[in-house]
């Protein structure tokens, strides 16, 4: 899911009202938000299921835009989301009353490129393909070429949707392009592709968190004990998938309709072989080195990890 860094509408310090669909301190009623669910996210909806067995009555909305969850969470319609982290930081920074409370899954984007790429400087003046100027995954490109290009920048074009790159990529039309892990399995399985990482984000930027879940801040404050049972569930079905990555692919067959596969199994294995479901990751030393990325990037300006985030129901780490 290509996640992108701005958030078009101005959310301004509005609140939700008592009786909203973010719960209040009387109600076990509360609705969840969910941009176009996918492997990545399906376990939130199977955290839920366990919240509902709990005798909880809560609602998922399946959105088009990560902008129309901000929104909702700012009027207080949504309890929780989970999605691009940059739009919710802000919201935050324009004064939505919106928290951080924990990981959706880590820094999955590498920059892939053809055979006899291996350092920046091979890329000086050659196409590499982006999303949009404003994707999260350019930002932690051009941050790279900033610091490791010696030679001059590559030509960027704009193509768009991550299959479409990877494609290209396999053609030959493009020299590199960042790619997440489902889409270069996904190719391996299918086309035979052997794509090689000139550099691996989750490792060269281990501090950015670019997918996160968070709430309603009076949804935090007046339904904690609802709060800690979502963010509790959530890292222990983490902990089922990375005991067994074929717990993943049992849920995206459940909630997403989707048919196993030895491709879906190898995406599976290589999110836990990477260590990137861990919903209770989240410090607030790598919140602040989330923000300060994005605050390098230009998206927002200084804002401390501590009224971004809370990180309480995470317990200790």
């Amino acid at each position: 899911m290509a996640a992108v860094l701005g958030v078009a509408t101005t959310m301004g310090a509005c609140s939700a009202p008592g009786n909203s669909a973010a719960g209040d301190a009387s109600s076990k009623a509360f609705t969840v938000a969910l941009v176009e669910p996918d492997l990545t996210t399906v376990p939130i909806i199977a955290a839920l299921d366990t919240v509902k067995a709990a005798g909880y009555d809560v609602k998922i909305d399946e959105l088009a835009e990560p902008e129309l969850a901000i929104e909702g969470l700012a009027k207080g319609d949504y309890a929780i989301s989970a999605e691009a982290t940059s739009p919710a930081l802000i919201a935050i920074q324009q004064g939505a009353p919106i928290k951080i409370i924990a990981d959706v899954i880590g820094n999955q984007w590498a920059l892939y490129g053809k055979p006899g790429i291996s350092t920046c400087d091979n890329l000086s003046g050659k196409p590499v393909g982006i999303f949009s100027e404003g994707a999260v995954a350019t930002a932690m490109v051009r941050s790279w070429v900033e610091k490791e290009c010696t030679s001059g920048e590559p030509d960027y074009l704009v193509i768009g949707s991550s299959d479409v790159r990877a494609q290209a990529l396999l053609n030959g039309q493009i020299d590199a392009t960042a790619l997440e892990i489902s889409d270069v399995v996904t190719l391996e399985k299918t086309a035979g592709a052997d794509f090689s990482p000139v550099v691996n984000f989750g490792e060269k930027l281990p501090a950015i968190h670019p997918q996160t879940v968070y709430a309603n801040s009076d949804f935090l404050s007046n339904n904690k004990e609802a709060a800690q049972a979502f963010v509790t569930a959530l890292i222990d079905e983490h902990k089922k998938i990375n005991a067994d990555p074929e717990y993943l692919v049992g849920l995206a067959e459940k909630h997403l309709g989707e048919e196993a596969s030895p491709t879906l199994s190898a995406i599976a294995a290589r999110y836990v072989e990477a260590g990137l479901f861990d919903a209770g990751a989240l410090t607030q030393e790598n919140v602040q080195g989330t923000i300060d990325f994005f605050v390098d990037a230009g998206v927002i300006k200084g804002l401390d990890a501590s009224k971004a985030a809370d990180l309480s129901f995470l317990g200790s780490r």
